[in-house]
């Protein structure tokens, strides 16, 4: 961007510097500048229209899937390498099912086997006659094997359908890893040509990934960590995340309420777009009655199935609702419900983040697993939350059980705690990496007007002095 925009001073220096006349019908006039800066705007909308994608989350700065590609070894035609998907994301998983990595050749590589993973497409390999490659594709896409694969094809870190979990979640659940025996691409790290093109889905679509580079050799211990092995050539490729480049709109949206309010801030209408509205179902349609998770009904092989939305007015995946629930002296405490609105999708390993400045002094959470989050170290107003394991950290479908629920204890600051103007209220809301809806500042629940209660617990209290002392009367007349 900032090389874009010095591209842009540049051309506004140059026009208004350069010829200031112009020749209309002959004669030498002034030209105009209007017109100069003009021109000058569409060069840089058209720069700004054909850059690459980057992405950058003021909560997670650094998050980025890194994908490594170690050759170990030789062979007649090609190489044997390891290549392994690390998911640096605080929050963010690749969840079920799974990622997809696709490349294209720089020359006419083959993919003569794979251990741990599987190409999606053998290709023509109609030229070879004794041994029939992998794949033959030029720009090959990649998945990992299923659990419970043959034991003979399973490799390190496999197996897992593709799954990752985020590194601030479960740093042992966001590596995967497989083996590929590459064929007519050279045999020497002068004559062997890196990849180009690369994509990474995760399931779907929203990740962008640069260039590969040539990084220094890895160095890899043996499966007993007694020996370090050097891998003969390595190198890099850095997959980013946009919610831009994901979807248009946002998948899920958050809802509000508090115990010194009876008004419950909903999700903004159509907070996730309506253009799912012709293909929602109410809670008693037939089609629920049906097999809604059908294997048919998948898209494709490595996206998502299609969603089927229960019919809101907000049409979200998935609502997460904050309730002001207690205000004691020292603490507040706070209940948090997410609930899943999609009738054909389970989040497994599911991740919740909150912004807001009391998250500095937790004193107790119920129910969720909590960590904080620390993306500059002046602040800490992040956290995330996720579900603890074999409990709850599988969000199910739409439904009955499709809903997950804490409570957060937090201790007060009285230098900076206040009920007013929606201070507690969170300040962003992200659900599995994506960005939610909140509702308008003006729609929050409000604090009830203590001007208006005032008289009213004085004549409550009087009238019960007048009742109390007119008892006694009675009582001592009669």
């Amino acid at each position: 961007l900032s090389s874009m925009l010095g591209a842009t001073l540049g051309l506004v220096i140059l026009f208004t510097s350069s010829s200031g006349m112009e020749f209309v019908n002959g004669k030498q006039q002034p030209k105009s500048t209007f017109t100069c800066l003009k021109l000058v705007a569409l060069i840089a909308l058209y720069l700004v229209l054909i850059s690459p994608a980057e992405s950058f989350d003021p909560l997670d700065p650094t998050g980025n899937v890194t994908i490594r590609w170690d050759i170990m070894s030789w062979t007649s035609d090609g190489y044997l390498a390891t290549v392994t998907l690390f998911n640096f994301q605080l929050y963010r998983n690749i969840m079920n099912p799974g990622w997809t990595l696709g490349w294209t050749w720089a020359k006419k590589e083959i993919i003569w086997a794979m251990m741990g993973a599987q190409a999606t497409e053998q290709g023509d390999c109609a030229k070879f006659k004794l041994k029939i490659p992998h794949s033959c594709k030029r720009n090959p896409q990649v998945v990992d094997l299923l659990p419970g694969a043959p034991f003979n094809t399973q490799f390190t870190n496999c197996c897992k359908g593709g799954v990752l979990t985020s590194w601030g979640q479960n740093p042992s659940g966001a590596v995967s890893a497989f083996q590929i025996g590459v064929g007519l691409s050279g045999t020497s790290n002068k004559t062997v040509k890196l990849p180009k093109n690369f994509k990474l889905l995760g399931p779907g679509p929203g990740y962008s990934c640069g260039p590969a580079k040539i990084v220094p050799s890895t160095a890899i211990l043996t499966e007993d960590r007694r020996r370090k092995m050097q891998a003969l050539m390595s190198w890099n490729v850095t997959c980013t995340y946009s919610q831009f480049l994901a979807s248009k709109n946002p998948s899920c949206c958050v809802s509000l309420s508090s115990f010194y309010s009876d008004k419950v801030t909903g999700c903004p209408p159509c907070a996730c777009g309506c253009q799912n509205n012709d293909t929602c179902v109410t809670k008693d349609s037939k089609i629920l009655q049906q097999n809604v998770t059908s294997p048919h009904q998948k898209s494709d092989i490595t996206l998502t199935p299609k969603p089927l939305l229960q019919c809101t007015h907000h049409l979200c995946h998935v609502r997460v609702h904050w309730h002001l629930k207690d205000n004691y002296k020292d603490y507040w405490r706070v209940k948090i419900a997410i609930i899943n609105f999609n009738y054909r999708l389970n989040f497994t390993d599911w991740s919740l983040v909150v912004q807001h400045p009391n998250l500095n002094n937790v004193t107790q959470v119920y129910s969720f697993e909590y960590m904080p989050l620390l993306p500059y170290e002046s602040t800490n107003d992040t956290g995330m939350f996720y579900g603890l394991k074999y409990y709850n950290d599988l969000l199910m479908e739409a439904g009955p059980k499709g809903n997950v629920q804490s409570e957060v204890l937090m201790k007060k600051d009285k230098n900076t705690f206040t009920l007013k103007q929606g201070w507690a209220f969170p300040r962003r809301v992200y659900f599995n990496g994506d960005e939610c809806m909140l509702p308008p500042p003006d729609s929050y629940p409000m604090l009830p007007n203590s001007a208006h209660k005032l008289p009213t617990t004085i004549t409550l209290m009087a009238a019960y002095v007048v009742f109390t002392l007119f008892f006694h009367l009675v009582v001592t007349l009669f």
